[in-house]
């Protein structure tokens, strides 16, 4: 399975807009974040939810630094969320090392199948929770939690967290990526 090609609408940091509000918007291309790079990319339903906000983003952002060791290149979370929320979830969370993605038209996740429908919560079309490993564009796993198939109406958490992701690179480590002579 393959990345599917879209664009990311992001806010970044600029220090040089200085003022109350010194943040652009930036394209991100789905490219730019896995094309010849080593990914490990989390999806979930939305910002600032609990199971979302009390384990699976703060277990990435901890584990950071083994995914590193691992040899992945990112950690990124993906939301079919806007950018405004993701920026604003990441600064109450502390988040200072993975890559928020937002998914606002839920694009991305469209694509990969796992959009789902979260009416019964008055979410709407939302992400499925789910992980996976990617390189170069190329999805090696993906392990995405029980019962997205029938949009099961309940939210497990069993497969997509942090170490079980860590569990499996350990098992199937990643090549090292050939320094740039």
């Amino acid at each position: 399975m393959r990345i599917p090609r879209v664009v990311f609408k992001t806010r970044v940091r600029n220090e040089a807009l200085g003022g109350s509000n010194p943040y652009e918007w930036r394209d991100l291309s789905t490219d730019e974040v896995f094309g010849g790079r080593k990914v490990v990319m989390f999806a979930l339903p939305g910002a600032f939810t609990p199971t979302c906000s009390s384990n699976h983003l703060p277990r990435y952002e901890a584990e950071y630094d083994q995914f590193r060791a691992l040899g992945v290149d990112e950690v990124a979370c993906l939301a079919v969320n806007d950018a405004f929320v993701m920026n604003r979830w990441a600064r109450d969370q502390g988040v200072e090392k993975v890559l928020m993605l937002p998914d606002g038209n839920g694009e991305f996740t469209r694509k990969m199948g796992m959009l789902v429908d979260k009416s019964n919560l008055g979410f709407g079309m939302r992400s499925w929770r789910y992980s996976l490993y990617a390189e170069d564009c190329e999805v090696k796993v993906l392990l995405a939690e029980p019962g997205y198939e029938d949009n099961c109406p309940r939210d497990p958490f069993e497969v997509s967290d942090s170490d079980t992701m860590l569990d499996w690179l350990r098992q199937n480590r990643p090549a090292p990526t050939p320094s740039a002579a």
